[in-house]
């Protein structure tokens, strides 16, 4: 997830790079520009290796624009939603999240414009480190996955249960609206674990809340 390794020339963040001048030579790693939202948000879910089911037989950051099925890099794909108005939803496997640059792996699936991840399980840091985004952990139940389900990745999710206050380790509802009109609603578990860490996301992540926070004692 987290954006690492050496730019590459012909990615998002490569194009960035180079509108303003700077030579391919002189792009260097993703870590040596952590600081640097712009490059990074442009690296998160682009690793060469990543899989992405939306769109069978690519490898790296690929995926289909929905409706028009358009075959564009994650990057590009998300600016189109967030210029659409739609939120994002990632549904993963096992394990989500596991490895070493974690921080950004969160980070920049919130800059990306995704609002919920549902997964079958977390790795624990990742977990927390999503809530601290603002970003909503939910996990599915009842031995449900996105192979039982038949995601195919053109569906749409409504997400129900949280309006009215989250209290943690809750059960909310999703309607997973399918392309040919089909309709199917699920239970999954919000892991949101702690009543800390529900302060944090009701306040967008633990940022907003800190900053509230001190504006609130001063």
């Amino acid at each position: 997830i987290s954006p690492a390794g050496v730019i590459k020339e012909d990615g998002p963040a490569g194009d960035y790079l180079k509108t303003y001048q700077i030579r391919p030579r002189d792009f260097n790693s993703f870590g040596s520009r952590r600081g640097n939202h712009e490059v990074m948000m442009r690296g998160t879910f682009a690793n060469i290796r990543i899989r992405n089911e939306m769109a069978p037989g690519t490898e790296g950051g690929v995926t289909r624009h929905q409706p028009s099925g358009e075959e564009m890099p994650i990057y590009d794909a998300a600016m189109r939603y967030r210029a659409e108005g739609v939120p994002l939803v990632v549904v993963g496997g096992k394990e989500y999240g596991t490895g070493s640059s974690r921080d950004w792996a969160a980070k920049g699936t919130r800059l990306l414009g995704v609002r919920a991840v549902i997964v079958e399980s977390f790795e624990r840091i990742h977990r927390s480190n999503l809530v601290g985004m603002g970003v909503l952990p939910l996990q599915f139940k009842d031995g449900a996955t996105r192979e039982s389900l038949g995601l195919k990745g053109d569906e749409t999710f409504d997400i129900a249960g949280i309006a009215g206050g989250i209290t943690p380790g809750m059960d909310v509802s999703c309607t997973i609206r399918y392309a040919g009109g089909a309709a199917r609603t699920v239970p999954l578990l919000c892991r949101i674990d702690t009543a800390d860490e529900v302060a944090y996301f009701g306040n967008g992540g633990i940022l907003h809340y800190v900053l509230r926070s001190m504006a609130a004692a001063a």
